[in-house]
C-alpha cells in the first residue's frame, strides 16, 4: 500500500509539473518575457523530457512571438515543435491526449502565418491545404481549415451561414444586412482566448449599435470542412 501511495503521489506531482509549465509560460507571454517563457520550457524539459505538455507550453513561444511579430524566433520554435511532435506521433495516434495536437496544430498554424506575414500567402495556402489532407480524420482538421479560411477569405464577401440553431434573436441571412457593419465572431466555448474577447465585443456593441452595427458569433457542435455544418449564432443588433 505504501508502494501504490507513493506512485499515487509521484504521478499527481509529475501532473502539476506539467500543468504548471504551461501556465508559467503563457503568464509570461502574456507579459512579453519570452526569456523566462523559454527557461521554464528548458528546465521542465531538462526534469521530464520531451511529453506533449511540453510541446503544448513549446507551441505557446512560437505563438507569442509570432503576434510579438518577431517571425524568425516564431518559426524556430513551430519548426521544433513540429520536429518534436511528428517523433512523438510514431509512438501514439493523434488523438490519444490532448496536449500533441494542440501543439502540433499550433506548429502548423505559426508557418502558415509567418509565411503569409513575409509575403506568401499563397504558399501558406498550399502548405495549409497538404496538412488538412494529411490530418483530416483528425482533431487539428478544424484548426487547419481555421487558418485556410482567414488567409483565403480575406477582402471577400462572408459565405452564407448555415443557421439551424441560434441563441437570442434569430440573425438575418447577412445578404440582408448588406450595407450595414456585421462583425463576425467565430468562437468556441472551450477556447479561453474567445471569451477573453467578451469585455471588448461588449464595448463595441455599446459604442456602435446605434450607428447600425450587427454582431453575430457564429460557433459550432462539430465540422467537417468550413461553412458545412451546422452553426448556432448569438447575433446583436
Amino acid at each position: 500500500m505504501r508502494s501504490f501511495g507513493l506512485t499515487a503521489l509521484l504521478a499527481v506531482a509529475s501532473f502539476s509539473a506539467a500543468a504548471q509549465v504551461i501556465g508559467d509560460v503563457r503568464e509570461a507571454i502574456a507579459d512579453r518575457d519570452f526569456v523566462h517563457a523559454e527557461k521554464y520550457v528548458q528546465n521542465y524539459r531538462a526534469k521530464s523530457g520531451v511529453t506533449p505538455e511540453m510541446l503544448e507550453a513549446l507551441s505557446w513561444l512560437a505563438r507569442g512571438e509570432l503576434d510579438a511579430n518577431q517571425y524568425d524566433q516564431a518559426e524556430r520554435y513551430a519548426d521544433e515543435t513540429r520536429k518534436l511532435a511528428l517523433q512523438g506521433l510514431a509512438k501514439r495516434k493523434m488523438d490519444d491526449e490532448r496536449h500533441l495536437p494542440i501543439a502540433l496544430g499550433a506548429s502548423i498554424e505559426v508557418h502558415a502565418q509567418v509565411l503569409a506575414a513575409r509575403g506568401a500567402r499563397g504558399e501558406a495556402i498550399v502548405f495549409l491545404r497538404h496538412e488538412l489532407a494529411t490530418y483530416r480524420n483528425t482533431s487539428i482538421a478544424t484548426r487547419i481549415q481555421k487558418n485556410i479560411n482567414l488567409l483565403s477569405l480575406e477582402g471577400k464577401p462572408a459565405p452564407p451561414l448555415d443557421v439551424t440553431q441560434w441563441l437570442g434573436p434569430k440573425p438575418l441571412p447577412l445578404g440582408q444586412l448588406k450595407g450595414r457593419p456585421v462583425l463576425l465572431f467565430f468562437w468556441a466555448h472551450w477556447c479561453g482566448d474567445c471569451k477573453a474577447e467578451v469585455g471588448e465585443l461588449a464595448r463595441l456593441v455599446a459604442q456602435y449599435q446605434s450607428k447600425g452595427l450587427v454582431l453575430i458569433g457564429p460557433t459550432q457542435h462539430a465540422i467537417s470542412t468550413a461553412f458545412e455544418t451546422s452553426t448556432t449564432p448569438c447575433s446583436l443588433g
